[in-house]
């Protein structure tokens, strides 16, 4: 059995989380805390990053959210997340890497130092300034989420990617820390709301974040 190495908020976590479901790869849940530095997972991840997935029967550590998909569309066949031509394929993934990179750096990581490391961690207040830079990063990239929606039926293409869960799970932590507006952009909530439908999703909505909670409509799949 894989145990899946991750915690609550990391969205690189959720985007394997959402692969393993929608190919139906079982797996078990292990809370890592990656500022907390435990031993154990150093030694599966020198980066001392989430995710990681470890396999102790069969002793095969996958790291980088990247790669763990990667490695799940090579050796399960069942629903393809990289797919199509090799131009389509390419589109796939040069989304995955804006997600991934920009939307992250941009929006999920400044929420997460502001939000949850200064209250958890560091036992500081937010920046407000700081919360509406991120937040008004965030409506940048929706705008560009809007006009890639109105053009295609998914974001790289004809049919749902890893660039959909990829850009879904960042979205996803970042509305639970109050960083996303949806006001003027009815598009990619249209989108995130067939997300949020999905059986792959519904884990996710559930859990929560000790001593941070989401907004109201967090979980709703009607908001």
């Amino acid at each position: 059995m894989w145990r899946l190495y991750q915690f609550p908020l990391c969205p690189f976590s959720r985007k394997v989380r959402l692969l393993l479901s929608e190919k139906g790869v079982g797996y078990e849940l292990w809370r890592e805390n990656p500022w907390e530095g435990s031993d154990e997972f150093w030694e599966l991840n020198p980066a001392g990053r989430t995710p990681v997935l470890h396999d102790a029967e069969k002793k095969i550590t996958l790291c980088d959210s990247r790669a763990i998909c990667e490695y799940f569309e090579e050796t399960v066949d069942q629903s393809p997340m990289i797919n199509g031509t090799v131009k389509e394929r390419a589109e796939i993934r040069r989304l995955i890497a804006l997600f991934d990179e920009n939307f992250f750096a941009d929006v999920t990581a400044p929420l997460l130092h502001e939000r949850m490391k200064k209250r958890l961690i560091l036992r500081q207040p937010p920046d407000s300034r700081a919360l509406a830079q991120a937040m008004k990063m965030a409506h940048g990239h929706l705008d560009y989420m809007d006009y890639l929606i109105d053009t295609r039926p998914w974001l790289a293409g004809s049919r749902m990617s890893l660039a959909d869960l990829t850009a879904a799970a960042q979205i996803s932590v970042a509305d639970y820390l109050g960083g996303i507006d949806w006001k003027g952009h009815e598009q990619t909530k249209g989108w995130y709301s067939v997300f949020k439908s999905r059986p792959s999703f519904r884990p996710l909505l559930s859990e929560r974040m000790e001593v941070i909670q989401p907004p109201s409509h967090y979980a709703d799949v009607n908001a």
